[in-house]
């Protein structure tokens, strides 16, 4: 009987040690508020204005915070572990097609440009919607006359903004917004896709944080 328990606990012990926490708490929250917010935004566009702007604020809010924390969090956290170039990330893509792949502790060159893809993405998106928010902020983009055109109007009544300026930038909003409904559906089958080749659950890694401990071939 003593036997058997020493056995199971040293089971548990060595399965404990094959994982290794990768993703720090505050990546984790990031990652699905950020889900979760976008998720608010997407469906009370057209309903519930003053719950998307505030989801769109909160948005913002997650990407300035990941931005920083892409400087100075933890070491998988932070851009210079993970970014690559552009010839890193057509290699990572080339392999991947041909299933050869090496296992990146951390985020692997796809993910990574992704990454990147996806901040910027909803960077603009969130500006756009800033934008449109009030009327009057589009004149802040003097420097992009073929988006904003600016209408002065008199001195009494003050500056207001054509509505051709206005639709533009709508127009762009929802342009980004469409664009990032595609970007996640890449991201979620790069994920999909990932977890199936390195036998690997990366969304429940995203969620405890842990994942495999590095093998022989794998880029720790």
């Amino acid at each position: 009987m003593t036997e058997t328990v020493q056995q199971g606990t040293r089971q548990r012990d060595t399965a404990k040690a094959e994982k290794l926490r990768v993703w720090d708490p505050l990546v984790r929250v990031f990652h699905w508020s950020l889900v979760a917010a976008f998720a608010v935004a997407w469906f009370t566009a057209e309903e519930l204005s003053t719950v998307h702007e505030i989801a769109g604020y909160v948005v913002a809010g997650l990407v300035a915070f990941r931005l920083v924390w892409g400087l100075i969090g933890s070491r998988y956290a932070r851009f210079a572990q993970f970014l690559k170039g552009p010839a890193a990330t057509a290699a990572y893509l080339t392999d991947m097609v041909r299933g050869k792949e090496r296992r990146y502790l951390g985020h692997n060159p796809a993910g990574a440009a992704m990454i990147v893809v996806l901040l910027l993405t909803l960077s603009g998106t969130a500006l756009s919607g800033w934008l449109m928010a009030e009327p009057e902020r589009l004149a802040l983009l003097p420097e992009m006359p073929q988006i904003v055109t600016a209408a002065w109007a008199d001195e009494e009544a003050g500056a207001d903004v054509g509505d051709g300026g206005g639709e533009a930038i709508k127009e762009v909003h929802e342009v980004l917004a469409n664009l990032m409904l595609l970007l996640v559906a890449l991201h979620v089958g790069g994920v999909v896709l990932a977890s199936f080749r390195h036998h690997e659950n990366l969304a429940r890694a995203m969620v405890t944080g842990e994942k495999r401990a590095p093998e022989p071939g794998d880029i720790a």
